[in-house]
């Protein structure tokens, strides 16, 4: 009989799982269907304000008869600011659409009948005089002029999309829509990232190619540099500036806001030890917190200093680094990275007390509030001139 009931819930499990699993594809998949929608009455709306004399005006006054009529139709979801969105999300990403994709809706039935009517309205153009410069470019239903166009998916949810269009940078957007995708990020993940201005933290210890590179490939995690920040943002442990804590404090906040370190710490890493302990020659040392990253293959220690970074913290580093090396790694493992993360720091310390051709040993600042973005972009922008 147990074995019977075992085997019935494991059964169970099994078809639980799977059933799970399809409703997240048909999630999806409707949820992408609704994207690729809104895209697509976008652009309609855009060629067809093309075609006013007018276009304020014109414009203004069609979206308010659309929204009124699909709204009778078709319920929620298409008020005039709604369709305003779908336009404005053509107008940002119809240079970001899958070649692929954008052919399957030409073969769909509901929109085969406004593609028909683009090709004509295409004839029609090419027998008029040329339109000044600053009109919006028309897509065309042309395969190959769409393979050389456009090369990426919608894969995000709608609102992740709105969220992504208030970014005016299109570097900045295409890199926090790629991490979006590789992460999962959810909508609240991508907020706190936005606010804490990650973009402009990864790009400020990168030189232009390693920028561009952002953009096009998102965060590349390939040596230790790749990974750093400075500063961290700590603003989760809800600690506030000017509060007193001691370094035992800020660990505790840490441990218990795990998963939100993890995040801020970015792509890989996995807990492995809070004071860990090291013997040496009967004296006992303990590093506060010492994590994995997979992408690395290597250990990674942080030691938490809440006041002024000393040459003697940089020194006390390289031991527990020595020592994870030596002792804990194994031989297939890469070097161990250590991080020394202070309230403040003197670069030039740093550099001094340091080998010129270290790889090992960082010091980064952290701060418990959120930054001001603006000041993040402002040094990126005299860093680029």
């Amino acid at each position: 009989m147990m074995n019977q009931v075992t085997e019935n819930s494991n059964l169970y499990s099994k078809i639980a799982g799977l059933l799970q699993a399809a409703r997240q594809n048909v999630m999806r998949a409707v949820n992408q269907t609704m994207v690729y929608t809104y895209f697509e009455i976008g652009r309609m709306i855009v060629e067809d304000e093309q075609q006013g004399k007018e276009r304020a005006e014109y414009g203004k006054q069609v979206l308010k008869e659309l929204s009124k009529r699909l709204t009778v139709e078709f319920g929620k979801g298409f008020s005039q600011d709604n369709l305003e969105r779908m336009k404005r999300f053509y107008l940002t990403y119809s240079d970001s659409i899958s070649a692929n994709m954008l052919r399957k809706l030409e073969n769909d039935p509901i929109t085969q009948k406004s593609s028909a009517q683009l090709s004509q309205t295409e004839n029609e153009e090419n027998s008029k005089p040329q339109a000044n410069s600053n009109q919006i470019p028309i897509i065309k239903n042309n395969a190959n002029e769409i393979s050389e166009t456009l090369s990426r998916k919608f894969i995000l949810s709608w609102s992740h999309y709105l969220k992504l269009m208030r970014i005016e940078n299109p570097d900045e957007r295409r890199f926090y829509e790629i991490e979006c995708a590789a992460n999962n990020w959810s909508l609240k993940e991508l907020q706190r990232q936005l606010d804490s201005a990650l973009y402009e933290r990864l790009a400020l210890s990168r030189d232009k190619e390693g920028v561009k590179q952002l953009a096009e490939k998102g965060q590349i995690i390939e040596k230790p540099t790749d990974f750093l920040k400075d500063p961290y943002v700590l603003e989760f442990l809800n600690l506030p500036e000017q509060h007193q804590y001691s370094e035992s404090d800020l660990e505790t906040a840490i441990i218990d806001k795990l998963e939100h370190f993890l995040l801020e710490l970015g792509k890989g890493f996995t807990f492995v030890a809070r004071q860990f302990r090291m013997t040496i020659d009967e004296k006992h040392f303990k590093a506060d917190l010492v994590f994995f990253n997979r992408l690395l293959k290597c250990f990674v220690v942080i030691d938490l200093k809440i006041g002024e970074l000393t040459h003697q913290d940089i020194g006390q580093m390289q031991m527990y680094v020595n020592y994870h090396d030596r002792i804990v790694k194994l031989p297939d493992e890469n070097k161990t990275i250590g991080i020394v993360l202070c309230k403040d720091k003197s670069q030039t310390l740093v550099e001094f007390t340091l080998p010129e051709n270290n790889d090992q040993i960082f010091a980064s600042r952290y701060q418990t509030i959120l930054p001001d973005k603006q000041a993040f972009i402002n040094l990126l922008n005299e860093s680029e001139a």
